[in-house]
């Protein structure tokens, strides 16, 4: 199936669970992960209608930057090493996995004075030691230390849920990001709106659309796999 077919089928399937879950479907946001396919492949995905692309290879999403441009909104959504932002925060416009105070100062320091660099704080919410990303119960701590850091603006959390058939599992998972989203958000704090939530990608973004994922993060069911 070509990816404008793939780009229809998940906004079906988006629109349903947004549905289920009694939800506006235009508040959720389809990121089409390109890290896995080629610069004519990525092309054909903002062909097809596609705003919003995710990488997290440095160096090939530089080159895609390149040559698509700044027509499509642009998502880094791996772990950044601290010395590589200045190579990378002139081409993104949000960050999904702010997870230490070095590295927001570093993106404080490379951002634009006067601008704001749009991030997600990355949740470890269910302790796995492979993946990344705080602990629940340090997420507000680390929030309220970001006010020091003026270029940066917290849009919300982001996490990657455990890899399973378990539905009970995922939706535990989604559901615990999405309660400390809202529990950060009610505090009103200017630099932190904490609005949205990342997470959800080709095995799992109905559940997560269903718990009140804004952003889900999709790529072999939408673009495919060429590497």
């Amino acid at each position: 199936m070509s990816v404008k077919d793939n780009f229809k089928n998940v906004q079906a399937s988006v629109t349903k669970a947004c549905e289920r879950s009694n939800r506006d479907s235009d508040n959720v946001h389809i990121i089409a992960v390109t890290k896995y396919v080629s610069v004519e492949t990525a092309k054909e995905a903002v062909e097809a209608g596609i705003e919003h692309i995710g990488e997290n290879r440095l160096d090939e999403a530089l080159s895609k930057w390149e040559e698509i441009g700044s027509g499509v909104t642009w998502h880094f959504i791996g772990n950044l090493q601290t010395k590589k932002v200045k190579k990378m925060i002139h081409a993104f416009d949000y960050i999904h996995s702010l997870d230490r105070l070095s590295l927001a100062k570093e993106i404080d320091k490379r951002t634009n004075q006067g601008e704001r660099k749009k991030c997600f704080v990355q949740v470890n919410v269910t302790g796995e030691e492979s993946k990344s990303g705080l602990p629940p119960e340090d997420v507000l701590s680390f929030i309220e230390e970001l006010k020091n850091y003026p270029s940066i603006e917290v849009e919300g959390l982001m996490t990657m849920a455990p890899y399973t058939d378990d539905h009970t599992e995922l939706r535990s998972a989604f559901r615990q990001l999405r309660e400390l989203k809202e529990s950060i958000e009610e505090k009103k704090l200017s630099h932190a709106p904490c609005h949205e939530l990342s997470m959800g990608m080709s095995n799992d973004f109905e559940i997560a659309v269903e718990e009140g994922a804004t952003f889900v993060r999709i790529g072999s069911s939408l673009v495919g796999k060429e590497k």
